[in-house]
C-alpha cells in the first residue's frame, strides 16, 4: 500500500515559510524524496511505500526540513510518528521518523523555523552569587532567576524542583553504589515503599537522570555539597559521583558521571578526580533516581544524545538511558546560523557567540578584562557590537553548546570536520578553529576552591576546574 505525508512549516510568530525544503528519508534502501514548501508553507509527499520489504523489513522514513538561514524543529500529530534524533553520515538532525510507516495518509508533519534571535528555551543561572572580578558570573547573572523557594518536599519522599519541573528521590544517599548497569536497573525499578517513598509511584517512572539532569542539581555557590542550601534532600554522598544514564561517547564503557564535592565532572581516574572515575563496570557511583513532573521554570536541553539509523554511535545501552529516551528539547536543525559577520547564533538559547574560537587565549582574569572589551573590528567580527556588550560565559550557557551525539572531539564537529574516529562530518562550519583537546574557560568561579574557575573541555564538554592563572586556556565570547 501507499500513503500520502503532509504538513506546514512556520516560523515562530506562526507565519508561514515559503520555500523549504522537505527530504522524506527512506531508512530501508536510503534513497531520498524531496519538495518545496508553498506560499501557505505547506507541502505533500504521495507514493510512500507502506508495506515489508522482502528483507522482513518495515516502511521506514525520516523527514526533515532545509532552508538556508533558519533552523527547523519538527512536530508530529499522528501517533505514529516520533521526533527523534538521527544520524546522517556524520550530521545529526532532529526528525519526524515514522517506523513503521502506517498504512494511511498521515498529516500533521509540521516544522517550526527558527532564525537568528528566535529561541526555544531558556537557560537558569548557575546559583553563583559572590563576584571574584568584574564580569564574571554573578556579577552579570545572567540566566533565569531561580524561584524564591525552588524546592518542594512532598512529604512522600519526594522533592520537586520548580526551576526544572523534576521530582527527585529525597533521599539521596538510599540507593547504594554501584556499577552503571546495576545502578540503571535499580532507578527504574525504584518504587512508592522503598526508599521513604510514599507516593505511589511504580517501578519504571523512575530513572537514572541524564547529564543535564543531574547537572541541573549543581549549586556553583556551594560546595560540600554543591546543592542549594535548604534544599531538603538527605544522604547527599560525598565519597562518590553519581551516575548519569548518558553514554561517554568517546569511550563507551564509560558514563558522565558528577561529583557534589564541588560540581566537577567526572573522566577517568586522574588524580585531579580525587580518585573518582566513570568507567561502567568497575566504577561504584551512586544514583540519584529521577522522574518527569510537570512544568517548571524552564525547560532542560536535551543532550544530544541519539538511538537511531547511522554510525556515530547512535545506540541505547540499557534500559532507559538517555540515548533511549532523549528527554528535553530538541535542537532544531540545523542549530547553529553562522550571521556572516563574525557571529553565530544559537537558534535553541538565542544566544549569540564569538565564532573565531582561537582568539582570545589568556589567563581566566585578562580574558575577563579582554572580553568585556570586545567590539567589532577584533576576532573577525564585522557586527557594530561595541565594548561592553560581550561577557564570558557562565557554565551553564558554555555547557549549553554541548552536542553528546557526535564524534570525538566535539570541538571537529563544531568546526565542520572529521573526528578522530574519520567518519565523515556533513555538518555546516558552526565556529572558526574551536580548539580541540583544550580548555575553554567560563565565568563561573569554583565555590569549593576560588583560586579556580571552572571550565569546559571542548572535546568532553565535561566540567573541569582549573587555576584561574593558568595561560593555556581558550574563551569564547557570548552576548
Amino acid at each position: 500500500m501507499k500513503a500520502t505525508v503532509s504538513g506546514t512549516v512556520v516560523d515562530q510568530q506562526k507565519l508561514p515559510v515559503a520555500g523549504v525544503t522537505i527530504t522524506v528519508y527512506s531508512n530501508n534502501n536510503n534513497t531520498a524524496v524531496t519538495t518545496t514548501t508553498d506560499a501557505n508553507g505547506a507541502y505533500s509527499v504521495a507514493d510512500l511505500y507502506t508495506g515489508t520489504f522482502t528483507s522482513g523489513q518495515s516502511s521506514d522514513y525520516a523527514i526533515y526540513a532545509n532552508k538556508p538561514g533558519y533552523g527547523f524543529s519538527p512536530t508530529v500529530a499522528d501517533p505514529a510518528g516520533a521526533v527523534r534524533r538521527e544520524d546522517f553520515n556524520g550530521y545529526y538532525r532532529t526528525v519526524i521518523r515514522f517506523l513503521p510507516m502506517p498504512a494511511r495518509n498521515v498529516a500533521g508533519a509540521n516544522f517550526t523555523a527558527s532564525r537568528a534571535g528566535d529561541k526555544l528555551a531558556s537557560l537558569p543561572r548557575t546559583g553563583q552569587t559572590v563576584s571574584y572580578a568584574s564580569g564574571d558570573d554573578a556579577a552579570a547573572q545572567r540566566g533565569v532567576s531561580w524561584p524564591t523557594k525552588r524546592y518542594t518536599d512532598n512529604a512522600d519522599g519526594t522533592i520537586t524542583d520548580q526551576l526544572t519541573g523534576l521530582v527527585w528521590l529525597k533521599d539521596a544517599g538510599c540507593v547504594g553504589a554501584s556499577n552503571w548497569a546495576t545502578a540503571l536497573t535499580a532507578a527504574n525499578q525504584l518504587a512508592s515503599g522503598a526508599c521513604g517513598l510514599t507516593d505511589g509511584s511504580k517501578a519504571g517512572q523512575w530513572r537514572m537522570p541524564n547529564a543535564n539532569e543531574l547537572e541541573s542539581l549543581v549549586d556553583a555557590g556551594r560546595a560540600n555539597p554543591a546543592v542549594s542550601t535548604g534544599s531538603g534532600f538527605a544522604g547527599v554522598r560525598l565519597t562518590s559521583a553519581y551516575w548519569s544514564s548518558t553514554t561517554y561517547m568517546a569511550l563507551t564503557s564509560n558514563a558522565m558521571a558528577i561529583r557534589f564535592t564541588d560540581g566537577r565532572w567526572v573522566n577517568g581516574a586522574v588524580d585531579a578526580d580525587g580518585g573518582f572515575n566513570n568507567n561502567k563496570a568497575s566504577s561504584l557511583n551512586a544514583v540519584w533516581p529521577v522522574r518527569s513532573g510537570g512544568a517548571g521554570a524552564i525547560q532542560l536541553l536535551a543532550t544530544g544524545a541519539y538511538f537511531g539509523p547511522g554510525g556515530g554511535g547512535g545506540q541505547t545501552f540499557g534500559t532507559a538511558d538517555d540515548a533511549s529516551l532523549q528527554l528535553g528539547v530538541q535542537f532544531p536543525s540545523p542549530r547553529f546560523i553562522d550571521n556572516g559577520d563574525g557571529t553565530v547564533a544559537d537558534t535553541v538559547t538565542g544566544l549569540t557567540w564569538l565564532r573565531k574560537a582561537d582568539c582570545i587565549n589568556q589567563s581566566w582574569s585578562a580574558a575577563l578584562s579582554t572580553i568585556q572589551g570586545l567590539a567589532s573590528g577584533q576576532c573577525g567580527l564585522s557586527d557594530g557590537s561595541k565594548a561592553g556588550q560581550w561577557r564570558m560565559p557562565n557554565r551553564a550557557e558554555m555547557l549549553s553548546l554541548s552536542d553528546r551525539a557526535p564524534t570525538f572531539p566535539q570541538a571537529d564537529y563544531f568546526n565542520g570536520i572529521p573526528g578522530s574516529d574519520g567518519v565523515t562530518v556533513k555538518n555546516p562550519v558552526m565556529f572558526s578553529n574551536f580548539k580541540a583537546f583544550f580548555f575553554y574557560w567560563t565565568s563561573t568561579t569554583d565555590a569549593a576552591d576560588p583560586t579556580q574557575a571552572w571550565s569546559i573541555f571542548s572535546c568532553d564538554f565535561g566540567v573541569y576546574n582549573q587555576p584561574k592563572t593558568s595561560t593555556q586556556l581558550y574563551a569564547l565570547a557570548v552576548r
